[in-house]
């Protein structure tokens, strides 16, 4: 089986990017994917969490897992190589998109992943330590950062979608399927609809 495996931090970011590199990669290479993953969530959640942690049980020897890259399997080196570590001794593959990686069981891909997964965190370690950097600057010269208190946006993913979401509604369709149709997550479509009048 190929699986293909997405995941988001938040439901501001779109699956749809991953979904596409994925598709592009195997229609170059003649397969599908048979069964895909995907989830909104922090990759610093633990693995057993997340779906990803299910799919990994009931995954086989043989089996590919295919992602955009790996981080989308977690936050920092530990937890990929975790993950790695569980597919590598089950002889389930892991393929990667933009890194180009095939790791399997063999030596070269326990050092090909120990490697790319230390350079990842060191990334976003260095990304996150200029970004606080630039933010105490901006806070020294007495920039103001962030929305104002107590202002909020008056627009949301959801606006001008209320005829269609109380349809649905009215057909007794779920928060978690009407996410689904609009491509945004179920909570947001529970807040939209406890906030806004529909």
């Amino acid at each position: 089986m190929i699986y293909g495996y997405i995941r988001v931090s938040t439901d501001k970011q779109t699956v749809e990017n991953q979904r596409y590199e994925i598709n592009q990669f195997c229609g170059k290479h003649n397969f599908v994917v048979d069964k895909w993953i995907e989830e909104t969530i922090s990759g610093a959640k633990s693995v057993d969490e997340r779906k990803l942690g299910k799919l990994l049980k009931k995954m086989k020897k043989e089996d590919i897992l295919i992602c955009s890259e790996l981080s989308r399997l977690g936050r920092n080196l530990l937890m990929i190589m975790g993950v790695l570590n569980e597919c590598m001794n089950r002889d389930i593959q892991v393929w990667t998109i933009k890194d180009n990686y095939r790791l399997g069981s063999d030596i070269n891909s326990k050092v090909l992943a120990f490697a790319f997964g230390l350079s990842a965190e060191i990334e976003r370690n260095l990304i996150s330590q200029r970004t606080k950097e630039a933010l105490a600057r901006k806070r020294a010269e007495g920039v103001i950062l962030g929305r104002p208190k107590g202002s909020r946006s008056a627009r949301t993913k959801l606006t001008g979608q209320e005829k269609k979401i109380q349809e649905l509604l009215d057909k007794k369709v779920s928060f978690s399927a009407i996410g689904r149709i609009l491509n945004v997550h179920r909570l947001t479509v529970s807040s939209f609809v406890s906030k806004i009048p529909i």
